[in-house]
């Protein structure tokens, strides 16, 4: 039967302390004033006059506004031109305004126009032509209808409309914002620095709380607890498993319960405060007994494959170099290897996503250079096909000239290395 009881620590929860938030007001203005110019800055690189951003991410980023960011994620309720020389518009949620107070990057506000079928029903067609029509006037009075439109996400009737009807040139949106998003300010990595922080309380939390007989789902609550109580938004997966259900890997939260002695792992991919993402795997054992030799020594491994791949790190060295320097899995641990070595980060993960050599570099390997302050996270999972348990490790870094500093500094079970 499982236990479903609170942990014995959960009634003294009132009595752990919130950080303090150390971000100022001008470093959240410089940030905002960064990420729009790099949108921009992308736009006039790619020769479009303006790009329409229905992603709620790219909204935040272009203008750090937000509402509703996970139900906005699958309802095409609000959406934000961004024009490379001119204003910035938000068409905005019904009655909704209110919400963009002191948000100086925005120079106009109007009601969006909800044209898919769960706002518009049997009126989706008329809806999408309502929402074209409007498009193409406001590209016609800042002078850009004739320049490329590029459009991170929408539904294809509405920019058909858009092409064939107002014969407006429309570009994919999604890579340019990726490619505005891969280099990070200083004022940006001040607030994924405290976003960390704050992961990083709920990760002590977590190992605070751990003891056997809890579930899984009990002990991963309460990295949502110290997320929101920090002004955190939401966290993106469920990725904490125990004792047979770490191996393979990606297996979510459980009401299983957890026993004396399992390995415990977990990937926070938890968007903070200001909408930055914390990305940490760290693994224990369930009431932090000292390890079996078999524990250790997949720990062991997966913290060999971070640190060598974390010591090749600088801005000049290429994907592929990366991908073929990079530590060799043992045999018995490469067919459950991570899906990849490392992949950039910032309000979520991001761009890019460095494949393994061999078959995953043939199917989905591409190459670029690593550039100074990139945010990146470096990847391991060891683990044996049909073995016990396994080991998830990950560790976020910045990407300097001469390596990398690490952002997460949370400690590692060094009493579990040889």
């Amino acid at each position: 039967m499982l236990n479903n009881t609170p942990s014995p620590n959960m009634s003294n929860f009132q009595k752990k302390s919130i950080l303090t938030n150390p971000i100022s007001s001008h470093t959240i203005d410089q940030a905002r004033a960064d990420r729009l110019h790099r949108v921009q800055q992308q736009l006039k690189i790619n020769n479009c006059g303006a790009i329409l951003l229905y992603d709620p991410i790219n909204i935040r980023y272009a203008s750090d506004s937000s509402n509703m960011q996970v139900w906005t994620l699958h309802n095409y309720a609000r959406y934000l031109l961004v024009i490379a020389d001119g204003p910035v518009i938000l068409w905005e949620f019904h009655n909704c305004e209110h919400l963009l107070d002191g948000r100086e990057l925005i120079d106009e506000v109007r009601d969006a126009i909800n044209y898919s079928y769960f706002g518009a029903g049997n009126r989706a067609a008329q809806k999408a032509e309502q929402w074209a029509n409007e498009i193409a006037d406001v590209l016609a009075q800042y002078n850009i209808r004739d320049q490329h439109l590029a459009i991170d996400k929408a539904e294809q009737e509405a920019i058909q409309i858009l092409t064939v009807k107002h014969q407006i040139k429309v570009v994919d949106g999604h890579s340019l914002m990726e490619q505005a998003r891969k280099i990070k300010s200083a004022a940006e990595i001040a607030l994924m620095q405290w976003t960390i922080n704050v992961c990083e309380t709920g990760i002590q939390r977590m190992y605070d709380e751990l003891t056997p007989g809890m579930t899984e789902n009990q002990l991963w609550a309460w990295l949502h607890f110290e997320n929101i109580q920090h002004g955190g938004e939401w966290i993106e997966t469920r990725l904490l498993s125990s004792g047979s259900r770490t191996n393979p890997w990606m297996q979510e939260s459980s009401n299983r319960v957890m026993n004396l002695g399992e390995i415990i792992s977990f990937d926070t991919d938890l968007i903070g405060p200001y909408g930055y993402c914390a990305d940490i795997s760290r693994a224990w054992t369930v009431g932090h007994t000292k390890p079996t030799d078999q524990q250790r020594s997949i720990y062991q491994e997966a913290y060999n494959q971070i640190h060598h791949n974390m010591s090749l790190l600088k801005a000049g060295l290429s994907y592929r170099e990366f991908s073929q320097r990079a530590w060799k899995i043992p045999d018995k641990y490469y067919q459950n290897r991570y899906c990849c070595l490392a992949h950039g980060i910032g309000m979520c993960d991001e761009h890019p996503a460095i494949a393994h050599q061999g078959d995953d570099w043939k199917s989905s390997g591409y190459d670029g250079v690593f550039e100074e302050n990139m945010v990146v996270c470096v990847e391991s999972y060891i683990g044996a096909v049909n073995g016990a348990e396994g080991v998830k490790l990950e560790q976020q870094v910045l990407i300097t000239k001469q390596g990398v500093k690490e952002l997460s500094t949370y400690p590692w079970e060094y009493d579990w290395l040889k």
